[in-house]
């Protein structure tokens, strides 16, 4: 079907190529405005003005902005409550259709349904794309029709259904004459949308499709050891494109053909964790009661002590346990923390200080720079052992032994936690075990310079094997 007039509506997909609604609405129209909405709905009830979610998209957008008027053509950059201001400036512009790409989490899709349903009531259409994953909703079904459950069943179905028809890029470019130059009011500036500037640049994190770029090329070069360095935090091993496809500054397609046609081990491996991308988004679509609900529903029933003294100690870095402190630091400095600590972090938190996984996830939620629900759900129900293709309940790490063999040197650990810089190898990962003698000489007094132990590890460990039997066992 084809349209005079289209409007495409940019949400988590701040780029200016490969995109799925972008390509849909200039193949079918000879007109195409372009728009993104500083929601209020998701912007006012944030705890921070200093959100660098919030800096991060505004440059983001800024460049995208630039990048369409380059193309020819322009984006109207609005503030305002999105299911009012699209539905206003889709009849100011008289479009036939609005374009937008699919959203997952339930707020969006209560939004899109208010979005789509004023859009029909003055006879405009809505339409949405797959685009930011490679397989969606029920694409990837068990032999018998239900979604999967178990990860590695999924992946194995994930690969065995990929082709390079999924992974080719939309090409915009060549329908760029058809975008529609609007002069619609300057963008607002961080301030005109209730914000201020963060230590992004302190950070060195580059917003937008340019700094994706950049990232993306530097990780090609040692993708092929991402299996090897992945899992050390004082390493280089990651990515670091996760921001980038949260917002969708990058193409998801060009991440998964790299991977897909590298053929090696490390490749493989990076290309696995896109796979728990795209599976956390199923399960999210198909349980969206996972949101604030175990997976597992047996694992409801749990009775987390919830203690609000340990908890404060876990947000504000104050366990005792140095690598969970460095972790909790490197997050509340910076908006990342690294994949592997995103695990030991929520185990502890869950499984030693008997603290409910969804006030953690919810603690993410506010610092995480990629943020995104159906992943950050699905990683704390799988350390929390609630959610599908869990760690095992009776599976809890140890955060010393963790500590010991993901950052032996305690290099991570000196940056983040500089009070124990000058402790022996042998104790940086314990160090109460230091006799006075040996803490005088390192010049940390532990109880005055750091914290003793929150908890013990194997105290807690045994009573957390009982909570979660008894849960079990109803």
């Amino acid at each position: 079907m084809t349209h005079d007039d289209t409007l495409v509506w940019f949400r988590r997909d701040l780029r200016a190529y490969d995109h799925a609604a972008l390509y849909a609405a200039l193949s079918k129209s000879p007109r195409v405005h372009c728009v993104f909405v500083f929601d209020r709905e998701i912007l006012d009830p944030l705890p921070s003005r200093a959100d660098r979610r919030v800096e991060f998209i505004w440059h983001s957008v800024r460049e995208l902005q630039q990048a369409l008027v380059t193309g020819g053509g322009g984006l109207v950059v609005l503030h305002g409550r999105a299911r009012e201001e699209i539905p206003a400036l889709a009849a100011r512009l008289k479009v036939d259709a609005v374009f937008a790409n699919h959203d997952y989490e339930p707020a969006a899709l209560e939004r899109d349904d208010a979005v789509s349903q004023a859009l029909a009531a003055a006879g405009t259409a809505f339409i949405t794309c797959k685009d930011q994953v490679i397989f969606e909703k029920s694409e990837i079904l068990t032999l018998d029709g239900r979604p999967f459950s178990i990860f590695t069943a999924y992946k194995n179905a994930w690969l065995k259904r990929l082709d390079g028809f999924f992974l080719k890029a939309y090409p915009v470019e060549k329908y760029f004459d058809r975008l529609a130059v609007d002069a619609g009011p300057s963008m607002p500036t961080l301030a005109d949308i209730g914000f201020e500037p963060t230590n992004l640049r302190e950070l060195k994190i580059t917003p937008g499709m340019a700094g994706a770029s950049r990232l993306f090329a530097e990780f090609k070069k040692r993708m092929a050891d991402y299996h090897e360095r992945r899992d050390f935090p004082a390493v280089r091993g990651s990515s670091y494109l996760s921001v980038h496809l949260r917002f969708g500054t990058i193409s998801i397609r060009a991440l998964a053909a790299e991977a897909w046609h590298a053929a090696n081990r490390g490749a493989a491996v990076w290309l696995s964790e896109l796979i728990w991308r795209d599976f956390y988004f199923m399960i999210l679509y198909h349980h969206p009661r996972v949101v604030s609900h175990a997976f597992r529903p047996e694992y409801d029933a749990i009775r987390f002590a919830n203690n609000p003294d340990l908890f404060r100690a876990w947000c504000e870095a104050r366990t005792g346990y140095p690598l969970i402190d460095a972790a909790m630091r490197q997050l509340n400095t910076s908006g990342y923390m690294h994949n592997r600590l995103r695990m030991v972090t929520a185990s502890f938190l869950v499984k030693d200080l008997q603290v409910d996984w969804r006030k953690g996830e919810r603690y993410f939620a506010e610092k995480l720079n990629d943020y995104d629900l159906a992943a950050n759900n699905g990683g704390w129900q799988w350390a929390a052992s609630t959610g599908c293709d869990a760690q095992p309940y009776f599976r809890i790490f140890n955060p010393v032994t963790q500590s010991e063999k993901f950052d032996a040197a305690g290099k991570f650990i000196r940056h983040y936690v500089p009070e124990l810089a000058n402790c022996d190898d042998k104790f940086i990962h314990a160090p109460w075990r230091m006799d006075t003698a040996q803490q005088a000489k390192a010049g940390v007094i532990i109880g005055r310079d750091y914290p003793a132990p929150a908890v013990d590890h194997a105290v807690a460990r045994q009573v957390m094997l009982d909570l979660y039997a008894r849960a079990r066992d109803g």
